[in-house]
């Protein structure tokens, strides 16, 4: 992507800018319905399949089992999805938000943790009998986080690191005796494991059939002009979603 001078222009993570056109690889390309809104659309090429992909796709959710999902924005949401998807008997939803929180359980969360007024590993330790969740997930993206997923989660558990940490952060607070005495499994998922040309016209296909909810993951719209303000309500903890409308 260049300016009308060729100069370059950043794409977070090498994907675009809010511009109305774009140019793309074909390869990045696929087919959806035209019956589906593109604000509705928009949402399935990252957080959806992200979050969805890493509790189907990555880390395998069994029917029955118990999930903790750190983190309840536009991919926590989408995790927590996924798993009610394979039937998990257990969700909880951990933020420092009670607004995020309360959206959480509409989307099929059983527990919620505020994380500003609870100790994260013990109220996940008191909800599963001292014992621990059998998969959870970071998407927050920082190593405290990451520790207290792999501390909140039970022997032989699965911890999935699903949000993109600053490069400046290069190592996590874990103990490798633990890691090996608790066999534990520690790995990150990128993109939800996903093929894009499958996985974003099932997930449309899921919604048509509403197996999974995309609308009520927009909690606001702006226009190109309310960027800043979307922002701001991003850091605020406003929104799962906000969708900018041309």
């Amino acid at each position: 992507m260049h300016t009308q001078n060729g100069l370059d222009v950043g794409q977070f993570c090498l994907l675009g800018a809010f511009s109305q056109y774009t140019i793309v690889h074909k390869q990045s390309v696929c087919v959806i319905d035209k019956k589906i809104p593109l604000e509705v659309a928009c949402l399935v090429g990252c957080g959806v399949v992200g979050g969805w992909g890493a509790a189907v796709n990555r880390a395998g959710i069994t029917p029955g089992s118990s999930v903790l999902v750190i983190g309840a924005g536009g991919i926590g949401t989408n995790i927590i999805q996924g798993a009610v998807s394979v039937n998990a008997s257990m969700i909880i939803a951990a933020d420092r938000f009670d607004q995020k929180l309360t959206w959480s359980r509409s989307f099929g969360a059983t527990h919620t943790i505020n994380t500003d007024k609870e100790n994260l590993v013990e109220r996940v330790m008191e909800l599963t009998d001292n014992r621990g969740v059998d998969y959870a997930f970071e998407a927050i993206s920082r190593p405290e986080t990451i520790a207290m997923a792999f501390d909140a989660t039970a022997k032989l558990g699965k911890v999935v690191v699903v949000g993109l940490t600053p490069s400046h952060f290069d190592s996590i607070p874990i103990s490798p005796l633990n890691l090996v005495l608790t066999q534990k499994t520690l790995m990150g998922s990128m993109y939800g494991t996903s093929n894009a040309r499958i996985e974003i016209p099932k997930l449309l296909y899921m919604y048509k059939r509403g197996q999974i909810k995309l609308d009520e993951l927009i909690t606001n719209t702006y226009s190109l002009n309310e960027i800043n303000q979307g922002y701001d309500d991003l850091l605020a903890g406003k929104n799962i979603r906000g969708v900018v409308k041309f």
